[in-house]
């Protein structure tokens, strides 16, 4: 009996994380962990190599000039067919969305400059491809923030991504989590937040795929 329950716990569905900076590399190292489930494929997509300021990155043995996507795939080393990790480093556009967006669970952590197009046109087709999406809107702090989880249909007027967002078409069954501070909040982004994030960000992931 314990022996068929071990053997149905296994990794199925895929993810993609749309972003592998700071908060992406944590969150694909939580789903590469994963014991007894957890996503089957997981694909990375982002252009940008390996900096010198990419200190987590270099914490776990990056090298500066390294694909992001590439580096974060040499830290599983499971078989394929258990838990395969495709790199994948391009960024999102309009040449690659159609297909690139294939994931059950569609994880957007892009940052910096005007992302707000980009993520509306891949929560966009990933809803069209009858895909669960989870972003980020604001993730700023320094530790003492609440980090809100929830639907965007849920959140006031507040939240300036979330009312971009909105005015992109994007009103509902998108998950954001957000300690709703800005670059404009007078704060940094602390690695404790950024590991509050990543693992919460987790957890949704894991729900959505069960």
């Amino acid at each position: 009996m314990i022996q068929e329950i071990e053997d149905s716990l296994i990794p199925k569905g895929t993810v993609d994380l749309i972003g592998v900076g700071r908060l992406g590399l944590r969150t694909a190292i939580n789903l590469i962990q994963i014991h007894r489930g957890g996503p089957k494929i997981i694909s990375l997509f982002d252009n940008q190599k390996i900096s010198k300021s990419d200190l987590i990155f270099l914490f776990n043995g990056g090298k500066i000039g390294e694909y992001k996507t590439d580096f974060i795939k040499s830290l599983s080393t499971h078989e394929e067919s258990y838990r395969n990790v495709v790199s994948n480093p391009v960024n999102i556009t309009d040449n690659n969305l159609e297909d690139a967006i294939k994931g059950d669970v569609v994880v957007l952590e892009l940052a910096g400059g005007d992302t707000i197009n980009t993520a509306a046109k891949i929560i966009k087709k990933a809803h069209e491809n009858g895909s669960k999406t989870i972003g980020t809107a604001g993730i700023f702090g320094i530790g003492e923030e609440e980090i809100v989880v929830k639907d965007i249909s849920e959140f006031d007027n507040t939240n300036i991504v979330v009312n971009l967002l909105r005015e992109k078409g994007i009103e509902k069954n998108h998950t954001v989590v957000s300690t709703n501070k800005f670059i404009t909040s007078g704060v940094p982004i602390t690695p404790y937040v950024l590991d509050d994030v990543s693992n919460i960000i987790t957890r949704e992931i894991i729900k959505l795929l069960l």
